[in-house]
């Protein structure tokens, strides 16, 4: 197995001492000062995300693991698909997909080119069943697995499991890897499930328990579960006291594998899983692909770690930066030379590249992954683009238009040949102006970019007006807009909502976002200060006094084998 078998042991006698262990005393941080950030939140059962069921397989077994299948689609609620996921279950053929790529995998772990790395030990005979080797095995995935140590239930359960299909088949890998698929396709390992225990010393409070503490952390700091060292914290007890969580997150927000974690918050929170619904027309933009559109995410993915991890910068500057990085295929679009090679010859398909200080592409606003993404097919769209600035980067709510709309002014390039001529006739009807008037004009100000992102100076012949006004503040084009952006305080509000969300796995409530943005303010808008404000606050491990103490999130019936 890729964790060492020394660590298993180690994990395996500090699990042991957890069921005897108390709780320490609850101590204050400075991070769970604020009185908002201590109220309490919900147990939350999730399901996991196809990226995290890679992770976790990769991080037990290693990077050579062939998947072999799909995952069931996830929903967005609230803005998340980290919300949405504690209200889903998984479908009958959901399950089959699960359950075949669980036989999938457990098949490479047994087989003669990956057991010898992957397992810890070897049964006396291949042709006979070894109850003992299987039960070290099955507890040292378990762990791993179930985020917690298996119970003797369970554990038993899996041995006979191993054993009954060893006797029948005469082949002791045969019978392990029933077993272990078994363990990989049960709602237990699919769903991150929550447990509460009493606060000691604190009647009718209740927290997560260690082993949920852990798993909250890992899939919200690293989207994968929790490390051998955590795993440790987790059994030891220390992550009962603020101090203990406080040491752990520090070390994990140290750690190169948060980006990971920071990659899949904003992978989410822009909502880039759209991207698989995206289609160009390729007569009009035969320059777009399905590698331009994976690029255009992952440039977008890069500039924003740059910004606020490698960089340390402000949250803010994503909206005004001119730094990012391309591949040849974006250079085409973009209409910017980029060579995939290094200085010193060897290739790189990414390259750094920096817009020139009067060039209007500045900001993730302006990259292919927001005005690809919020365009329809044949062309540019104000609309889609101002209601995705609103929506998305703001978090500020665009109601539906009425169902009569009559949308022929819209569409009539023949006597309005601009987006913003269309626009003005259209919403001359007083029951569109509202809702208009709050997207247009930050959809009109990235009319420069065509529906595949690519730079245009005019439409229908027409050169493009670009200018605009958005609550008072007045810009001349996408950089100017940006800048907009980057001073308008629903910007970090957004960001700290969607992260506080994406933690807790449930919209937070408007006092635990006030009391979040004043101390997101103060940290220099720092994405890692961020993280850490949440997780090291009270609401992050508290739970509602409803929560009974031991009780297991139930799994959905539709959940289950």
């Amino acid at each position: 197995m890729v964790f060492a078998r020394s660590t298993f042991v180690a994990l395996a006698a500090a699990a042991a001492l957890a069921a005897c262990s108390q709780s320490a005393p609850p101590e204050k941080t400075a991070a769970a000062a604020s009185a908002d950030l201590n109220a309490p939140s919900q147990l939350v059962m999730r399901r996991l995300t196809g990226e995290q069921y890679k992770n976790v397989m990769t991080d037990v077994f290693g990077p050579t693991i062939d998947f072999g299948g799909r995952f069931e689609p996830d929903m967005r609620t609230d803005g998340l698909l980290a919300i949405g996921s504690s209200h889903i279950g998984v479908t009958a053929a959901g399950m089959e997909q699960y359950d075949a790529m669980s036989r999938t995998i457990a098949r490479q772990i047994v087989d003669p080119a990956h057991r010898d790395m992957m397992l810890s030990c070897k049964p006396k005979d291949v042709k006979a069943a070894d109850d003992a080797c299987v039960r070290q095995i099955i507890d040292e995935v378990g762990l791993l697995l179930y985020r917690r140590p298996l119970t003797d239930a369970e554990r038993d359960a899996f041995v006979t499991a191993a054993r009954l299909a060893t006797d029948k088949t005469q082949d002791f890998y045969t019978g392990l890897s029933l077993s272990l698929a078994s363990m990989m396709s049960s709602p237990k390992f699919l769903f991150r499930a929550e447990t509460a225990t009493p606060v000691r010393g604190k009647a009718g409070e209740y927290q997560l328990d260690a082993y949920s503490t852990a798993s909250r952390l890992s899939f919200f700091l690293w989207n994968s579960g929790p490390d051998a060292t955590l795993m440790q914290a987790a059994a030891k007890g220390e992550l009962s006291s603020p101090r203990g969580i406080a040491k752990q997150v520090d070390r994990m927000l140290a750690s190169p594998r948060v980006e990971s974690g920071v990659r899949a918050f904003f992978v989410d929170f822009l909502g880039f899983d759209e991207f698989e619904n995206v289609t160009k027309d390729t007569a009009l933009f035969p320059k777009f692909s399905t590698q331009a559109a994976s690029d255009a995410q992952e440039q977008t993915l890069r500039t924003i770690i740059d910004v606020v991890l490698t960089n340390k910068g402000d949250y803010r500057d994503i909206f005004t930066t001119r730094k990012t990085f391309l591949t040849k295929e974006l250079g085409a679009i973009y209409q910017v030379p980029v060579v995939s090679y290094l200085p010193n010859g060897s290739p790189d398909a990414w390259q750094p590249y920096e817009f020139s200080a009067d060039d209007n592409r500045a900001g993730i606003m302006t990259h292919m992954s927001f005005t690809a993404l919020h365009s329809p097919s044949g062309r540019g769209s104000a609309v889609l683009r101002g209601k995705a600035v609103r929506e998305v980067l703001l978090c500020q709510k665009v109601p539906a238009p009425p169902g009569d709309v009559n949308f022929d002014l819209i569409n009539d390039t023949t006597n309005y040949r601009t987006a913003r001529d269309r626009l003005a006739a259209h919403t001359r009807e007083p029951m569109c102006a509202g809702c208009h008037k709050i997207t247009d004009p930050m959809g009109l100000a990235l009319e420069n970019f065509d529906a595949a992102g690519a730079w245009r100076t005019t439409e229908g012949g027409v050169t493009l007006d670009t200018s605009g006004a958005v609550d008072g503040k007045t810009f001349t084009g996408p950089a100017d807009l940006g800048k907009v952006l980057a001073s308008m305080p629903a910007a970090t509000s957004c960001v700290a909502n969607r992260m506080l969300g994406y933690a807790l796995g449930r919209a937070p409530d408007r006092a635990q976002i006030s009391s979040l943005e004043k101390s997101f303010a103060t940290a220099g808008y720092r994405i890692p200060a961020l993280m850490r404000l949440i997780a090291t606050s009270e609401s992050f491990t508290r739970v509602k006094p409803e929560a009974a103490p031991t009780q297991t999130a139930s799994v959905p019936a539709h959940a289950t084998n």
